[in-house]
């Protein structure tokens, strides 16, 4: 039994790198089991790609498909001539995809063509706002994926309420949680507050990327505003997406910036999680740090319109806020004045997911 799993983003990595270990231990018993890695490159920074394999324990993937950036049909298309070439050379029992990123439609395309069982790790999480390339992604990669593996209840019945067979769907838990519990102790190693010379519970983190957030002026120049305001009261730490740090320096705000917010360059798994943890605040608009954060038990507020991920709003430490920048201002304030939202850890987030997956699909396809 051949298992090709693709990567293409950072996010990616630590949601592949417990499925890889889950197999290998597997493989380790039975030799006609294997597992390979393929890094379609779509996103691709060589330092940082290395980082978060040696983070992460990853061998070097077994195929790099080198696609790089591009509009979203360049890079799905590339993805998908490249990856067809590795398929029709493996001949793999199995093609196992993960997330929401270009690369995960067009493998999963890719193999679906060629008669491939398909696996979608994180399936049936919707934002239900069309205008996002990652929920056209994830709603076109769960039709025509084989097995479903679901991390929280509103993902049962988003592909409950989308006609999906019940066969083909499993709640398993989170992958991406599963890293986060194995690398705690290193985590706890970390010297990343040294780094930045700021204390356990005494600094905001940040991350923005989103078009809706980072790329009109005038929404740039009130969320700096908002950060500005914060950074009179904590240090703010903002590992800068490229996309955001071209748009600082196109629209002239870099200089408009107070002295306690840290521009820093993308930073490594363990080191950033120990940021997550460490926070007392985070701001964001991704995915995944809804999650970590809830896990964590760490306050964040996410400015985004919707979430993909409402478990983390409904029993977690997440607050969406949407665009509303004094809501966000306000609600960051009480935060740093001691009133916060308590949450809990949402039912199968405990490090065992990949287990689970491993074994669902041993049992299934065997």
């Amino acid at each position: 039994m051949k298992i090709i799993s693709v990567v293409g983003a950072r996010p990616n990595f630590m949601k592949v790198a417990p499925i890889h270990k889950a197999f290998k231990k597997v493989s380790n018993l039975d030799s006609s089991i294997s597992h390979l890695i393929c890094h379609t490159g779509q996103h691709y920074d060589e330092k940082m790609s290395k980082v978060f394999f040696d983070d992460l324990e990853l061998p070097k993937p077994d195929f790099y498909l080198g696609v790089g950036s591009g509009s979203h049909a360049e890079q799905t298309a590339r993805v998908m001539i490249e990856f067809e070439k590795i398929l029709l050379q493996e001949k793999p029992d199995l093609v196992l995809v993960v997330g929401d990123v270009n690369s995960t439609i067009a493998c999963t395309l890719t193999a679906a063509k060629l008669h491939i069982k398909t696996v979608h790790v994180e399936a049936g999480l919707r934002s239900f706002d069309m205008k996002m390339p990652e929920e056209v992604n994830r709603v076109l990669t769960d039709r025509i994926s084989d097995y479903l593996f679901v991390t929280e209840k509103s993902g049962l019945q988003n592909l409950k309420n989308e006609g999906v067979g019940d066969n083909k769907v499993f709640f398993v838990g989170n992958v991406m949680i599963d890293s986060l519990v194995h690398y705690l102790p290193k985590v706890d190693q970390s010297n990343i507050l040294d780094q930045f010379d700021i204390a356990n519970q005494g600094f905001v983190l940040v991350t923005l990327h989103r078009p809706s957030n980072v790329d009109e002026p005038t929404q740039l120049k009130k969320l700096f505003a908002v950060l500005n305001e914060l950074a009179e009261k904590r240090k703010v730490i903002f590992p800068i997406h490229p996309r955001t740090k071209n748009n600082l320096d196109k629209f002239n705000l870099i200089d408009t910036l107070h002295k306690n917010i840290i521009l820093t360059d993308p930073i490594g798994y363990i080191d950033f999680i120990a940021l997550i943890k460490n926070a007392e605040l985070i701001m964001t608009d991704s995915g995944g740090i809804q999650e970590e954060s809830t896990f964590l038990g760490t306050q964040c507020i996410t400015l985004r319109d919707s979430t993909e991920r409402p478990i983390t709003v409904e029993v977690g430490t997440n607050q969406l806020l949407g665009n509303n920048l004094e809501l966000a201002k306000e609600r960051a304030l009480e935060i740093l004045d001691g009133k916060i939202k308590k949450g809990s850890i949402p039912e199968l987030w405990d490090g065992s997911a990949a287990k689970r997956i491993v074994e669902i699909l041993l049992k299934n396809i065997n």
